[in-house]
């Protein structure tokens, strides 16, 4: 089904006029899913219970939306709907894109409608997702636009009926907004009064590709809560993916396009099942989440994966079984995307965490063990090494001044690095190493 959107979405943007040959589709921005909604581990969410009073009805004929980053602008944008996780169709229509303003406001005039195989409304099947028609995005008046650089993009939509559990991602650490229950379809509005509630996790939506005007490289930032940016500021981007993205466009422009497929809580190789009807907060393994959050993406070029952390401290697995893990995933990686680069990140310290499951000395001793691997295998690219960046040598814990928790205050947990913890692991990144580029 999704071959099909997609050939039949190539064809369209194939159409339109002044759409030059050189043009490359790139995703630009993704949230990677799990659920169903609750479960997850969002950070500073509003009470939702007047949004979505049953999860199992889920969304109630209302419409959302949602607010995001895109790396990179181009002229048109298309978007990706997913009900993976859900267990009943679940009818979209209204759908729009336009440029926030602010809150849940749109830039007036910069509103235009998705559609979906040239329909205002799809339906899709529970395990199944949708990408859109491409979107013409006005407001983008030129390639590399620098009023545009760190702006966000107003996604709605409206679900019809009742959806059913929904498909998320918990940890946006950007506000969205929503409609109230049974309020109808209202995404087409540029106002901010049809949507009085907000949310800090994004919901169906988990990507957004640009048709960029010239080629340009997707890296995947992959891993768990340290890599979705547990502990640092809210709409922020601040997370060290978002710090790695802004010195390679201060470097190299548009050329390299980073995306976040973090999830808080993940595992390399566990949960051994993970189903609607068997969820757990960290979402499905790494492992088997690989084809959705890396494959099946336009335009990647570069992994950079950081995990394994809830392997040893939730799940309490050995070191042996992650490394077996990572070179499952690099294998799997290399066999359906030839030619990409994948970089490992070694786990940054967790001891004497206020997690008790992940302070333990026998974590911190499997977490050297997998560093060491990291360091030494020959699986990977290249390595960049965040412990490093953010340990105190002198006690194996997080430095001091990165332990300070960022989004919601106090004194953090020992283990998810704070805003100034993240700019030191992205600045770690040596940038001719990922890139094979000079500066």
């Amino acid at each position: 089904m999704r071959r099909l959107i997609l050939l039949l979405a190539l064809s369209v943007a194939s159409m339109l006029p002044g759409l030059a040959h050189a043009q490359q589709w790139v995703a630009s921005w993704t949230g990677a899913v799990h659920g169903p909604y609750p479960i997850g581990n969002p950070t500073a969410q509003p009470e939702l219970k007047f949004a979505f009073p049953s999860a199992e009805q889920g969304a109630r004929n209302q419409s959302f939306r949602m607010i995001v980053r895109p790396d990179a602008w181009g002229p048109q944008a298309r978007i990706r709907l997913s009900n993976a996780f859900g267990t009943k169709p679940v009818t979209f229509n209204d759908a729009f894109a336009g440029l926030q303003e602010s809150g849940s406001a749109v830039v007036k005039g910069t509103s235009q409608p998705i559609l979906f195989g040239g329909q205002k409304s799809v339906t899709v099947a529970p395990g199944q997702s949708v990408v859109s028609d491409p979107v013409s995005l006005s407001f983008v008046k030129a390639p590399g636009d620098m009023m545009l650089r760190g702006r966000k993009l107003a996604v709605s939509f409206h679900v019809v009926g009742e959806s059913g559990p929904m498909t998320w991602h918990a940890k946006a650490l950007q506000t969205s907004y929503l409609s109230a229950p049974n309020s109808g379809p209202h995404s087409g509005e540029e106002g901010e009064s049809a949507f009085p509630y907000s949310t800090t996790s994004w919901y169906f939506l988990d990507e957004v590709d640009m048709n960029l005007p010239t080629k340009a490289d997707v890296i995947v930032a992959f891993g768990d809560s340290i890599t979705d940016g547990t502990g640092t500021t809210i709409n922020g981007d601040d997370r060290w993916p978002d710090i790695l993205s802004r010195r390679l466009h201060a470097a190299y422009g548009d050329d390299f396009v980073v995306v976040n497929q973090g999830i808080g809580g993940n595992q390399v190789v566990g949960p051994a099942e993970y189903t609607p009807a068997k969820p757990v907060p960290g979402g499905p393994s790494a492992l088997s989440r690989l084809d959705r959050d890396i494959t099946s993406l336009p335009g990647v070029s570069a992994v950079i994966w950081l995990e394994g952390i809830n392997d040893f401290g939730a799940a309490n697995a050995t070191a042996e079984a992650v490394m077996e893990g990572y070179s499952k995933g690099i294998a799997h990686l290399r066999q359906k995307l030839p030619g990409v680069r994948i970089f490992a990140a070694t786990l940054t310290p967790a001891l004497n965490s206020s997690i008790a499951s992940h302070g333990r000395a026998e974590v911190d001793t499997k977490r050297k063990a997998l560093n060491e691997f990291l360091r030494t295998s020959k699986l990977f690219d290249g390595i960049f090494d965040f412990d490093k960046a953010t340990m105190d040598p002198a006690t194996g814990e997080v430095r001091p001044e990165f332990q300070p928790n960022s989004s919601t205050g106090g004194p953090g947990d020992k283990l998810h690095p704070n805003r100034a913890g993240y700019a030191a692991m992205g600045n770690a990144i040596d940038l001719q190493v990922l890139t094979g580029r000079a500066k």
